[in-house]
């Protein structure tokens, strides 16, 4: 359904991505934001999902300036060779590169954005500082507390796992305090990347609930 693409930053440089098409005339567009592991089968599966759905999915590969075309899946190995592209987030450069996602398919209609893990982070930190989107929702973000006193400019929806090791209650609380008009779900028992199949943690009964609401926000807000 889908293919790879180059997009170009404001700065210039050129990075990966994949996109996917609906078959008719799309609703509206929405860029997913990679985990740690880069735009790899779930990610493009996502663009997928959001394409039988009717929106333009466009995913822009966020580590190209680390290593290009970086993908992974997630044995113990391949999590802790990911592990080293956060250790120093470039949080602006990312930013950057979302921003010529955003771009390249902002002539689709409204735009929103998704992410999971690292991209659950900075799909919070897009709708408090880039342009052109209309809906934001992120999913276990663990950098989403760092950023909590900046206001999101657009409508945005953050997901949680109740047992996430790497984000303790707390922090969700604090951003549920602090952030009131932001829509906070958080999942009984499910752990950190519980929306992902391929993942161990992987939670159904969770993710059945998360991902049709997750599409019910954006059908909300992605009007043209």
């Amino acid at each position: 359904m889908g293919q790879d693409i180059k997009l170009t930053a404001s700065d210039g440089f050129n990075l990966g991505g994949y996109r996917a098409d609906p078959a008719g005339k799309p609703k509206a567009a929405i860029v997913v934001i990679q985990e740690i592991f880069g735009v790899n089968h779930h990610i493009r599966s996502v663009c997928d999902r959001l394409a039988a759905d009717g929106y333009v999915a466009i995913a822009p590969a966020i580590f190209d300036r680390i290593q290009p075309d970086f993908q992974c899946g997630y044995s113990p190995d391949e999590v802790a060779n990911a592990r080293k592209f956060i250790a120093s987030p470039d949080w602006t450069a990312m930013l950057r590169d979302t921003q010529a996602a955003i771009d390249a398919v902002k002539d689709v209609g409204a735009v929103g954005i998704i992410g999971f893990c690292l991209g659950g982070s900075i799909a919070y930190a897009a709708a408090t500082k880039l342009n052109g989107l209309s809906a934001a929702v992120g999913y276990y973000g663990g950098a989403v507390v760092r950023f909590v006193d900046d206001k999101p400019q657009v409508p945005t929806q953050l997901h949680f796992g109740e047992k996430d090791a790497g984000i303790p209650l707390t922090d969700v609380e604090t951003i549920k305090s602090k952030r009131p008009e932001v829509e906070v779900h958080i999942y009984p028992g499910a752990q950190h990347g519980f929306h992902c199949d391929e993942r161990a943690s992987y939670d159904k009964a969770s993710a059945d609930i998360a991902w049709p609401r997750s599409l019910a926000f954006f059908a909300k807000h992605l009007k043209k």
